[in-house]
């Protein structure tokens, strides 16, 4: 799968990027037009293709970590008997 134009523009918005989270939600939506939860999917999905490994590995990298971080968070963050029963 070859990278869009708008996937070479999401890395490299996620570069240049070290604001707060709400700046950065506003200006997600109006640099991509999308909310930021699409945008997080569009970046999983980036971040999966080897070519953007290519075009800038410090970036991709640096987001794969991110993620890789955060991801026992949400994966142990409710036991599963927590949860509510229908």
């Amino acid at each position: 799968m070859a990278l869009t134009d708008r996937d070479k523009a999401i890395l490299d918005f996620e570069r240049m990027w070290w604001a707060d989270p709400d700046a950065k939600a506003r200006a997600i939506r109006e640099h991509f037009e999308v909310s930021p939860a699409r945008y997080h999917e569009l970046l999983g999905e980036i971040l999966s293709d080897p070519e953007a490994f290519q075009l800038d590995p410090l970036v991709a990298r640096r987001l794969r970590r991110q993620r890789e971080r955060r991801r026992p968070e949400f994966v142990e963050a409710r036991p599963a008997n927590d949860w509510p029963h229908r």
